[in-house]
């Protein structure tokens, strides 16, 4: 009991104190008070109640310089000698606080301050409570979620003072969630009550587990013995769970359509060269890699010789992957592809050795080592819609990105005259010849524009991870499982199926792992092409049906 007491006249002490910092903070930033040596001599070499008070004054002067002495202080870089004398190191040179002069050299025999735990947290505190009234949203911002983290009692008279003042709502609902559960260890029923109420609104995973401590049984009886908050925590609890599990499959669903948009922007040039030609290219994953070097190699050049413009690379670098993979896709072609039409085998182990062939020249030339290509600054970060859901700018833009490709090539294959031509070669070859269309050079433009968008694919990815002579490797299964499925020719298909199997092995993923999930959509895939071997979208017309 008396240890109970001790604590709270403890903490009704710094609670008093903190009023009285308040009100001599409102009083000194109308008179434009500063640190005087005085309150430094305290805080340096002052005793127990002499230091609280220093800071408390320190904070209440709004002196700019309050911030850096108190952090200064907190990581050791203030020193006393024996004479009284207190200094701030700063390398080779020491700063006499007291009289604000500068010592050349660092005087000898200097000491330590003793920093126990009391100062360090009230340091702690004063440090949070000059960050918070900032006149910066950033730094503000990162005060809250600091102290979101590791508020306690002490922390929050600063927290309650921050929030009356503060106008930006996302940290006024961190401050807020953050006092409620400071609040929670009051000992006023009203005050816990209304704490348990307000962490309804939150979407964290930390307040879940302070909301079950109200709820915890220790030998078979609760350790809240209040039955009204007891019950309100159970509310507040289920109002949690379900934010939680809302941002949770948000946050699968979003995980799902980035991997879709992958595999589309992946799929989309084999649904060309496969799909409507017909080619078993097993080279598809190569070309792939050689748009994702190329990007590469783009970004080293504005690095080199456009530092200034270096945000704008990624800009310039999608028509250099598509068109360095579409000439490497006709060279390709005309040399050893358009010898090989209607042998689907001889195709297979044809391309299959030119993917080989791929892989071993970028590794000549730019070594076996994966290289790193750096994101754009502005498609670094993301957008925060709850407090375990964060989506990146960077899978946004390829979602984005992967619209932008397939809407182009929807319109190219249905609305000009190269998709008319390329869809009537594949419809009937010999008619289409016989009414002067140029099947060969068809054939060459087809699959330089199949190659191409792979070599925007490969663009797309060396935003998402490092860039390696094998990554095309990674991506050819399942391209090849993505145009199977939706239907050979189908380019609505393509991206139903890529879409599909992205969310479906998300949600697999957070079931059984990653490694089951690729199994199950295999498994799923071979029993669908068994029972539907057309796909989801089969071709309509006489001569399918001939």
């Amino acid at each position: 009991m008396l240890l109970y007491l001790d604590t709270l006249i403890d903490r009704v002490a710094v609670a008093s104190r903190w009023l009285v910092l308040l009100a001599m903070l409102l009083v000194a930033t109308h008179a434009g008070g500063a640190v005087n040596p005085e309150t430094i001599r305290d805080l340096a070499l002052g005793e127990g109640d002499a230091r609280a008070s220093a800071i408390a004054a320190i904070v209440a002067s709004g002196d700019p310089s309050a911030l850096s002495l108190l952090q200064s202080m907190k990581d050791g870089d203030v020193k006393t000698t024996g004479d009284d004398r207190v200094y701030l190191i700063k390398g080779e040179e020491a700063v006499d606080l007291l009289t604000g002069k500068t010592v050349k050299p660092v005087p000898d025999n200097l000491d330590d301050l003793v920093i126990n735990n009391r100062l360090r947290r009230e340091l702690g505190m004063a440090i949070a409570a000059l960050r918070l009234s900032s006149t910066e949203r950033a730094a503000r911002l990162a005060a809250a979620r600091e102290l979101q983290g590791g508020a306690d009692e002490i922390t929050l008279p600063a927290i309650s003072a921050a929030l009356a003042a503060e106008t930006d709502a996302e940290i006024k609902n961190i401050l807020a969630l953050t006092q409620a559960s400071v609040q929670l260890s009051s000992n006023d029923k009203a005050t816990r009550l209304a704490a348990v109420r307000a962490l309804a609104q939150s979407d964290s995973g930390s307040v879940k587990t302070l909301l079950l401590a109200l709820l915890e049984r220790k030998g078979g009886e609760y350790v809240e013995r209040d039955a009204e908050l007891r019950a309100e925590a159970e509310r507040s609890l289920r109002a949690v769970e379900q934010r939680l599990s809302t941002g949770e499959m948000v946050g699968r669903v979003f995980s799902g359509i980035s991997l879709g948009t992958i595999l589309l922007l992946a799929a989309l040039g084999l649904a060309i060269t496969y799909g409507l030609m017909g080619v078993i290219n097993m080279a598809h994953g190569e070309l792939i890699m050689i748009g994702a070097y190329a990007t590469y190699v783009v970004q080293n050049i504005f690095r080199q010789h456009f530092p200034g413009a270096f945000d704008a690379y990624l800009l310039c670098a999608i028509p250099v992957a598509f068109a360095v993979s579409a000439v490497v896709g006709m060279v390709l072609e005309r040399t050893v592809i358009r010898f090989l039409y209607g042998r689907p085998l001889e195709t297979l182990l044809a391309t299959w050795g030119l993917s080989l062939i791929l892989i071993q020249s970028v590794r000549t030339i730019f070594g076996a080592q994966n290289v790193q290509v750096e994101n754009p600054s502005w498609m670094s970060g993301g957008v925060e819609i709850m407090t375990s859901v964060v989506l990146p700018w960077s899978r946004i833009a390829i979602i984005v990105f992967a619209g932008g490709v397939l809407a182009l090539m929807w319109v190219l294959l249905s609305r000009t005259r190269l998709g008319l031509f390329v869809r009537a070669v594949t419809q009937n070859r010999g008619m289409a010849s016989s009414l002067g269309v140029p099947t060969v050079r068809v054939d060459m433009l087809a699959f330089g524009l199949g190659s191409g968008i792979a070599g925007l694919a490969g663009c797309a990815l060396s935003q998402i991870g490092n860039v390696g002579p094998d990554l095309g490797q990674s991506y050819i299964v399942d391209s090849f499982m993505v145009v199977v499925l939706g239907g050979v020719g189908q380019l609505a298909g393509t991206v139903y199926a890529a879409l599909g199997l992205g969310v479906v092995n998300k949600f697999l993923e957070a079931w059984q792992g990653a490694v089951l999930a690729k199994i199950a959509v295999l498994v799923f895939i071979i029993i669908f092409i068994q029972k539907r071997p057309q796909g989801l979208f089969a071709l309509k017309g006489r001569t399918v049906e001939a």
